[in-house]
């Protein structure tokens, strides 16, 4: 497929810097509460999902999935259900475990590549929606939703049409290279709060379980993942992990239309994360790499009021999904 290296983002003025484009959104706009309703989807391991839906009885659903240590509250996630919505879709929202508003029961948690988990809650998607389904993953979340689509190959379920992967870092060893270099460090503090409150909070429930001695000095996802993410999770090493779990390997494998769309000004991401060569070999996957956006960003207008990617998502899915669809969509957006 083309390589989109012409995007159609363009950065309002004196607002394209990365740094700018990355912390914004949080910041400053304040999404509306899209009305989720709540679900608990019970797992064969004995944890548990959060999944939120906003439903209407629409002839497309699409299931998004948030980043690292987001939830369905994050402001672009509400962002894009706002969008969806707007443009006649249904719209699943779901928590990783523990990301919700209740503490998963398991002394594990999520990690970046549990594509397992993906495909328990699209088996429910599929079991309430009888129509074309759609998946849009930020971040982690787009990493988990391409494993998952490589992994499956021309096995995806017929009623699952496109996909949208947005900011992901493909290559999680070399994203954590680029997030430990000392220009990242707000990035890399502001990410690891909540992770060592996690772990904190386990160690709480799991006694003996977690040494937390010196987790304070934790500065890398070198050393979370180490001592943290890889043992518990079942991995062998911190570079077994990164292996089995990046998309990366996987995205010659993707037999669905899916675009991936990273700003290379993204300061998460590395090189290795746009796979120019493997995109254009691919028949399927489309790769989008606006010059500006920074990580999940995308503002394209001064209100806030909505992001240009939030656009684009929704422009991308429409030739594959039903006339119906197709057609609100387009009145939406045209």
């Amino acid at each position: 497929m083309p390589i989109i290296d012409v995007s159609s983002f363009r950065p309002p003025a004196l607002m394209s810097a990365a740094s700018i484009q990355t912390i914004l959104p949080s910041l400053a706009r304040r999404p509306a509460d899209p009305g989720f309703k709540r679900e608990i989807l019970e797992l064969p391991d004995g944890d548990f999902l959060e999944l939120d839906w906003l439903t209407s009885g629409a002839g497309v659903l699409a299931v998004v999935n948030h980043g690292l240590e987001g939830s369905t509250a994050s402001t672009y996630l509400r962002g894009m259900a706002l969008a969806l919505r707007a443009a006649g879709y249904d719209v699943l929202a779901w928590n990783m475990r523990g990301c919700g508003t209740e503490r998963n029961r398991l002394k594990t948690w999520y990690h970046s590549g549990q594509s397992d988990d993906l495909r328990l809650v699209l088996k429910r998607a599929l079991e309430a929606h009888k129509g074309p389904v759609v998946l849009i993953g930020f971040s982690i979340g787009g990493n988990i939703l391409l494993k998952y689509l490589g992994e499956e190959g021309n096995q995806v379920p017929s009623q699952v049409k496109a996909a949208v992967a947005i900011s992901v870092p493909m290559d999680l060893e070399s994203s954590a290279d680029e997030l430990a270099r000392p220009s990242k460090s707000m990035y890399m503090s502001y990410l690891l709060k909540p992770l060592r409150a996690r772990i904190l909070e386990k160690a709480a429930r799991f006694p003996g379980e977690f040494d937390v001695q010196g987790i304070d000095t934790i500065r890398t996802f070198h050393e979370f993942d180490a001592r943290f993410t890889a043992p518990f999770h079942g991995f062998s090493s911190i570079q077994d992990y990164w292996g089995r779990a990046s998309s990366l390997p996987y995205i010659g494998s993707i037999t669905l239309p899916t675009l991936a769309v990273s700003a290379l000004d993204d300061p998460f991401l590395s090189t290795q994360c746009f796979p120019f060569e493997t995109a254009r070999a691919s028949k399927c996957v489309f790769l989008e790499v606006p010059k500006h956006g920074g990580h999940v960003g995308f503002v394209s207008g001064l209100s806030l009021q909505s992001t240009w990617v939030e656009r684009r998502a929704i422009e991308f899915l429409q030739p594959y999904i039903s006339d119906q669809g197709s057609a609100r969509a387009l009145r939406v957006w045209a």
